[in-house]
């Protein structure tokens, strides 16, 4: 295949892209973007889910490196790795 990208590069997007896609993911890149650090509680309160469904999510997100996690006593507060995640989510809210 003939492109400007390297082997590496096209399959850790692709690795990404599909932890991104999933409406709830999607939906909790969007908080943090908008309300920096939050807990799962904070998290899964917003969204109107159950607490291991958001941690289910937040799991995934967090293998691909898109949300980190800080411990704060007995609570992790999960934040975006890069603001540029949420630029992907405006993006495709521009296209579709």
């Amino acid at each position: 295949m003939k492109t400007h990208f390297n082997q590496s590069f096209l399959e850790d997007s692709t690795e990404t892209l599909r932890a991104i896609a999933h409406p709830i993911r999607i939906a909790i890149i969007d908080l943090l973007y908008t309300n920096g650090q939050m807990t799962v509680t904070d998290i899964y309160q917003n969204l109107n889910i159950e607490q291991a469904i958001a941690s289910h999510h937040l799991r995934i997100l967090k293998g691909k490196n898109v949300v980190n996690a800080e411990r704060d006593g007995k609570n992790s507060l999960y934040a975006l790795t890069k603001d540029e995640y949420y630029e992907v989510i405006k993006t495709l809210k521009k296209v579709i």
